[in-house]
């Protein structure tokens, strides 16, 4: 649970010297010995919590702590005394307004004390319940149970026992009987995450489980309870949540945007002297591997990697951001053990955790495309190469259109000669390396995906609350990545040269896993498939940079798993908020309709364009990858 000194924290975002409840802004209080009292918005609901004072471990009062409206107190008389007040006087104002209200209950179940560390038996698993017997109520407990019934946590599911409600009625129930339209809804919570014979201690993953678990179904029965007394509102049940940030939550937001922005993993790990690596490499006659040189760490991974973990993410106060957080927080901590280990043998292993192996059926669909989409089968209309500069000038007048339809669109496009050939984004930049060449006809749909895409969701990102939409949500890499290609196919700029490159570079991925050398990767490429000696060095540096990284199978991986995504039906819509992965977008809904996520500045031009719209309906007919690449595309 949150700790003393992040309650604290949390208590300076408002203290209200008078009661607001009513009015849309927030009301926090604290109480006399202890206690507080949060009412996030008008709602037509309350959650109470009364807790033995000492008890550090108490779920119960975690569990109310985070409920958008919450009066939390020990069981102490002062307490006592602070909390009865408060709640006559929020009664009061209830009954002025004669709607319909529901006070939920929450208290720990007894700690089974004839068990100690050595018993084979577990703490029993199980929830109480009780309701008044009016129908909302009763609806409310029948949808509590149900969604209680389905969780499952250590391989275990619970018991959920209904007992009388007049026997669980709190000390206070009568106070609550003074109230004309009130209903009562009690649960008693589990002991599963004590850790036995340690007083205070709790098993962290079955603590953070279950009040996940616990409060996501509090919150699905007061949802129901305000669909049967609200007729037409049937909002999703996470609508209710909290429509606030406590400065806690935007505090742990800051460190882990701080720590992310302390350093550029793509930029620490890509070699700054490809172009003489490729010249050493002709000059050896393809015979040996390159050397390359990178530049120097600009952070030190095991001093961020404590400071990462001296964030306290449990303290926001919401289960969902705490699942953001925890995420990041788990894929910096994997960033930065790559940087521990570059140019070593550990850092293909250590990029292999964070994205993955390719996958039987993505390398049959490499292998597809490369014996499919034969080299120079359908040559590009323009194949006139254009230097760095052309591109910086095109670049350019793309981010002045969207500056000028979108005020305070912030973007750059520059010229660098520390990268390899090629573009890259990071953050709101487009880095253009001074050896670019890049094919006329290809200039567009390159484009597109950098800034079309990368640099739009990072301008929409950085507006938003969290920071961290902007740097990234947790493996939010594979989805940009396959939007950016996306972008190519959308313009019908995703050439038979592009997408052979891109199913190449899951060849080679899967080839240094299984132990292939640089130089058999590119001997593969160049004599099996028919890539040029320089095309096929820069897939292959790309890949065995820093030691191996196996970020490059995303790219295809990506583009497969969007027009999955578009097939389906969904809409992209949620995809511009800011650099997300797939498993986000329902968060992004939750956090919209919570009122935490601000409308995107920007959607990528792209989108409007009639190609555009014909390619989107080709995707939606069911056509696969292998068709929608090989196929004309409509005129």
């Amino acid at each position: 649970m949150a700790d003393a000194t992040a309650l604290k924290k949390n208590e300076k975002m408002a203290i209200a010297p008078d009661m607001r409840f009513g009015s849309e802004a927030a009301w926090l209080h604290t109480l006399p010995d202890g206690g507080r009292v949060y009412i996030d918005r008008p709602l037509p609901f309350l959650v109470l919590n009364r807790h033995e004072p000492d008890d550090v471990s108490s779920l119960a009062r975690r569990v109310a702590t985070i409920c958008p409206s919450n009066v939390v107190w020990p069981a102490r008389e002062e307490a006592d005394r602070g909390a009865m007040e408060t709640l006559r006087r929020l009664m009061a104002r209830q009954r002025d307004k004669g709607q319909q209200f529901l006070m939920v209950t929450l208290y720990d179940l007894p700690f089974d004390d004839s068990l100690d560390e050595e018993s084979p038996r577990l703490e029993a698993f199980r929830y109480v319940v009780s309701a008044s017997a009016d129908e909302p109520a009763q609806a409310a407990v029948k949808c509590l149970s149900q969604a209680l019934g389905k969780v499952c946590i250590d391989m275990r599911s619970p018991k959920i026992q209904f007992v009388d409600h007049a026997a669980e009625e709190p000390e206070f129930a009568a106070l609550l009987d003074e109230v004309e339209g009130i209903s009562q809804l009690t649960l008693g919570l589990p002991q599963i995450h004590r850790v036995r014979g340690q007083e205070g201690r709790a098993y962290p993953q079955i603590r953070d489980a279950t009040e996940t678990a616990t409060f996501d179904a509090v919150l699905q029965a007061c949802a129901s309870f305000v669909h049967a007394t609200t007729p037409g509102d049937q909002r999703h049940y996470r609508a209710y949540g909290r429509s606030r940030m406590v400065e806690a939550a935007l505090q742990i937001d800051r460190s882990l945007d701080r720590i992310s922005r302390s350093f550029d993993f793509l930029l620490s790990v890509s070699p700054i002297n490809t172009t003489q690596a490729y010249e050493q490499f002709v000059g050896d006659k393809f015979a040996n591997p390159p050397k390359f040189q990178y530049r120097p760490l600009t952070v030190g991974p095991e001093q961020t990697k404590r400071a990462l973990y001296e964030i306290d993410v449990h303290a926001a106060e919401d289960p969902v951001l705490e699942e953001l957080f925890n995420e990041k927080r788990r894929e910096l901590d994997l960033q930065l053990l790559m940087l521990q280990n570059r140019n070593t043998p550990a850092f293909r292993y250590s990029s292999l955790l964070q994205y993955g192996p390719v996958e039987p059926m993505l390398l049959a669909q490499a292998h597809a495309i490369l014996e499919q989409v034969l080299p120079g089968s359908r040559p590009s209309s323009d194949c006139m190469r254009v230097d760095c500069h052309a591109v910086q000038s095109a670049a350019q007048k793309i981010i002045n259109e969207y500056q000028l339809k979108y005020p305070g669109f912030e973007a750059e496009a520059c010229l660098r000669e520390d990268i390899g050939m090629g573009l890259m984004v990071t953050g709101q930049s487009l880095l253009i390396s001074t050896a670019s060449r890049v094919p006329r006809g290809r200039l567009d749909a390159l484009l597109q995906h950098e800034i079309g895409v990368h640099v739009v969701t990072a301008v929409n990102g950085n507006r938003q609350p969290l920071g961290i939409f902007g740097a990234g949500l947790a493996n939010y890499e594979g989805l940009q990545e396959g939007l950016g290609v996306f972008a190519e196919f959308m313009v019908d700029g995703l050439s038979d040269a592009r997408i052979r490159l891109l199913a190449a570079r899951v060849l080679v991925v899967e080839a240094m896993l299984s132990g292939e050398g640089f130089v058999d990767c590119h001997q593969m490429l160049n004599d099996t498939y028919g890539f040029s000696e320089k095309g096929a060095f820069n897939i292959v540096a790309r890949i065995f940079r820093s030691g191996g990284l196996t970020k490059d199978a995303i790219y295809l991986r990506g583009l497969q798993q969007v027009f999955d995504y578009v097939a389906q039906g969904n809409e992209l819509a949620p995809l511009w908020f800011g650099k997300i992965a797939e498993h986000h977008v329902p968060i992004v809904h939750e956090l919209q309709e919570r009122g935490l996520l601000k409308t995107p500045l920007a959607t990528p031009e792209f989108m409007s364009r009639p190609i555009a719209v014909r390619q989107l309906a080709r995707i939606r007919d069911g056509a696969s990858l292998i068709q929608l690449i090989s196929e004309p595309s409509p005129c």
